[in-house]
């Protein structure tokens, strides 16, 4: 599945066309791919998705356009020097930035497919050390000290005399070519930019296209991705052609041929596209603000005054009765951080300029909002309490709000520091990564286009986390001008080195386990399960209690379909029990990896029990090849009866055996109505008896019920409706899914215990060293419970 293939941005993309493309939001994306795992990795057709089309690659986001299947200059091999006998900190920042530049980029590819970096097998002592910044006063090597000094006690509207005062301030910049130089990840960077610039700049200015109920969020974040890169472009080469190209798109989105007449233009009901299109003239106000003429700034600034921070004023107040603040009440999610971000940006960009005040109220209102609610989005585990990929959009706007307000004041005002848990939630984004990409459960979203998990970089340097930013500059999305300035080039090691297989998430919203064999083999055994409420998500989430992915031999077996289409009528309606969102399968529970009890959906009032979760301890060391005991494990169960009414017990546990080569999952369960077990695969699936073979590609997976109850039954079908599940709205249709296949396990009313054990069939292991474990209660599991006996 690796392939040194390049996405390439596709000129003749036209988002006027996109509703032609049957996805959430209209729109292709190769995010969508990451989204959900379900890929059917054929190298005949790299980068398209077997599954249901959730977003065909056609590289509109082109932030990956470079990045899949680069290699510069790659040399694996031991460095012949060591910092070992140095004894200052300059001495070890030089050693380290030699080591980084005769290796260049860790990856020597990334997988056209799952979009994550594929790494050599190899060993760098020299290299692959521990996580850790390597502090230095050589520019060269590492950012000079902002020469600005804020006021004692800084303030929202006390910002620095010079231009940009936005996340990359002038010092910055002068010191940028010289970073370039010596560090190849800037450098492959700073090339890539420059080519989605190019790109950009050959496109006409992007056109109006109003998506339903999800408004011109599209629009807003494309036009935002442009203008970052036109403005970039600029300042790195003082070529005024990007400064015209960056007005064009300025002028087009204020244009009559843009939208409605008068200040609804960007499409306040939807607020989301509002903050982003005023990000968007703040970053342009201010990234070019030297080289704008005095008519220019000011036609600039009312628009965003108008169209924007106004429109914040209202949303605010709802001085027009349309609630289109409703986000800044008790709302900790994406919309909370990309509204409040955008305003705080535009807001900042014109202080100074502007003289109706406009600024300062917006200021005066979103800081302290986005910390009681934008701030709190990460639980006590440092999950987001939304979703997998509405981390990257919480996080983006989190990250550029805290960035801003720190270059323009010199404080952030606690936005990073006021729950104490977001230091956390690095990690939950590094594990709910494996090699079939993310653990997707819930909606994963409209396109992602400017948004990122750049803040990754933000976030490890301010904690001091260098294993982000390490984990966050191989990824496809790093590319992109915030990486430019978030990344700290002393940082040196392998993210890998000393890091854990295995972390548990236990805050009663989420609850939920990342297991795998290894951090850096694509092949390697992933398998990550949820148990959590079904409730509390901003509506973004499905009943899903007890769902898992499991990957294997490089491809995802069991996934996630991920979103339904967003201008369904009543999808985001509400998360109650009777909400009409879960008439629509991907979100029902039967449109899960988990248990169907009397063929209904789970209960939104489940509040399930961890019962444990247990690990070997495992952790990677510095080569990419890891050996593991046979005897190495981990585990999860819990107790999830509140999710149906009709169970008197239900206890589920996942682990691994054999070295971690393969699963088991268990079912103990007793309800009065039918049971049926499903699992969503891409794969071709033969079923005989009790046991079915999965295919994918030259890839196979056995699954087997093992101790098999009586009168089980095993099928397959395709991944739709079942027959007695209530109509859905009239006229309304159910988002299908083709290529996808339910196994299923069928059983009557009554007390079981089903365990299914999976063995993917790897290279070079015959079926004596597959294990058959012992028949355990899940009460007395334990991580020797299952070893041969």
């Amino acid at each position: 599945m690796a392939s040194n293939n390049n996405y390439s941005y596709n000129a003749t993309y036209n988002h006027s066309n996109a509703s032609n493309i049957h996805t959430p939001y209209g729109s292709g994306d190769p995010y969508y791919n990451e989204s959900t795992g379900f890929i059917n990795p054929n190298p005949n057709k790299k980068g398209t998705s077997k599954w249901v089309k959730i977003g065909i690659p056609v590289a509109i986001v082109v932030i990956a356009a470079a990045v899949v299947g680069v290699v510069l200059g790659i040399r694996h091999k031991n460095s012949s020097s060591s910092a070992s006998g140095a004894s200052s900190a300059e001495a070890a920042a030089s050693q380290a930035a030699s080591v980084k530049n005769e290796i260049g980029l860790y990856p020597t590819a990334t997988d056209s497919l799952y979009l994550l970096p594929i790494y050599p097998s190899t060993t760098n002592t020299a290299a692959f050390t521990s996580p850790t910044f390597n502090p230095s006063s050589n520019v060269a090597l590492a950012w000079p000290s902002d020469p600005w000094t804020p006021a004692a006690s800084p303030a929202p509207t006390n910002v620095r005399p010079d231009r940009p005062r936005l996340i990359a301030p002038s010092y910055k910049w002068q010191a940028l070519p010289d970073l370039i130089k010596n560090d190849p990840y800037m450098k492959y960077w700073n090339d890539t930019i420059f080519g989605n610039a190019t790109a950009y700049y050959s496109l006409p200015v992007v056109q109006y296209y109003m998506d339903g109920d999800s408004g011109i969020l599209d629009n807003a974040r494309e036009i935002k991705m442009r203008i970052k890169a036109f403005a970039y472009a600029y300042r790195m080469t003082n070529d005024t052609k990007w400064v015209d190209r960056a007005y064009k798109e300025l002028q087009n989105c204020v244009s009559d041929n843009f939208g409605p007449s008068g200040d609804l233009k960007w499409n306040p009901t939807h607020f989301l596209d509002t903050g982003e299109f005023t990000a968007a003239f703040g970053y342009a106000y201010d990234w070019l603000y030297d080289v704008w003429t005095d008519d220019q700034k000011t036609t600039i600034r009312n628009n965003m005054i108008y169209y924007g921070l106004n429109r914040g004023l209202i949303a605010y107040n709802n001085s027009d009765n349309l609630w289109t603040g409703w986000w800044s009440n008790n709302t900790q999610g994406n919309w909370n951080c990309v509204c409040n971000g955008g305003l705080t940006i535009g807001a900042l960009s014109i202080l100074g300029d502007d003289t109706t005040g406009t600024a300062e109220q917006i200021l005066g209102l979103t800081i302290d909002n986005a910390k009681q609610n934008c701030a709190q989005a990460v639980v006590t585990d440092g999950s987001w309490t939304e979703t997998a990929n509405y981390w990257y959009f919480g996080t983006t706007g989190h990250a550029e709000m805290s960035s801003a307000l720190m270059t323009a004041t010199g404080s952030d005002f606690d936005l990073l520091t006021v729950n104490p848990n977001f230091e956390k939630t690095g990690l939950y984004h590094m594990y709910i990564t494996g090699p079939g990409s993310l653990f997707s459960y819930g909606d994963h979203g409209p396109n992602k286009f400017s948004t990122t998990a750049n803040g990754m970089m933000l976030y490890g340097d301010y904690f001091k986390h260098p294993e982000y930013v390490l984990f966050q500059r191989d990824q496809h999305d790093a590319p992109e001008p915030w990486s430019m300035f978030w990344y700290n080039p002393s940082v040196s090691g392998a993210f890998w080195d000393g890091m854990p297989l295995d972390h548990f998430f236990t805050d009663p919203l989420t609850q939920w386990a990342s297991m795998r064999g290894s951090w850096t083999d694509e092949n390697t055994l992933y398998v990550a399960m949820k148990f959590g409420k079904n409730q509390g998500h901003q509506t973004h989430n499905d009943l899903d209690v007890g769902d898992f992915v499991l990957d294997a031999l490089g491809t995802r077996w069991a996934g996630e379909l991920g979103s339904g289409d967003y201008r369904s009528e009543n999808y985001f309606s509400n998360d109650t029990q009777g909400s009409e969102r879960w008439l629509y399968y991907r979100k029902r529970s039967e449109g899960q990896n988990t248990v169907l009890v009397g063929a209904q959906n789970q209960l939104v009032t489940a509040a399930p029990q961890i019962l444990q979760n247990l690990t070997t301890g495992d952790a990677q060391g510095s080569s990419t090849v890891i050996d593991l005991s046979s005897d190495s494990t981990a585990l999860f169960t819990g107790d999830l009866s509140s999710a149906y009414d009709t169970v008197t017990e239900w206890k589920r546990g996942i682990r691994l055996l054999n070295g971690r080569k393969q699963v088991l999952l268990q079912d103990d369960i007793n309800a009065s109505d039918s049971i049926m077990w499903r699992m969503h695969t891409n794969a071709t699936v033969e079923i005989s008896g009790t046991t079915a073979t999965l295919t994918i590609g030259d890839k196979k997976l056995q699954m087997t019920i093992l101790n098999a109850p009586d009168g089980v039954t095993m099928t397959q079908g395709p991944a739709q409706r079942l027959s007695t599940d209530p109509p859905l709205i009239d006229n309304q249709v159910d988002q299908p899914n083709p290529g996808v296949t339910v196994v299923m396990i069928n059983l009557p009313a009554g007390q079981y215990s089903l365990q299914v054990l999976f063995n993917p069939q790897w290279d070079g292991m015959s079926a004596s060293d597959f294990v058959t474990p012992p028949s355990v209660p899940i009460d007395n599991w334990s991580l020797t419970s299952h070893n041969s006996q």
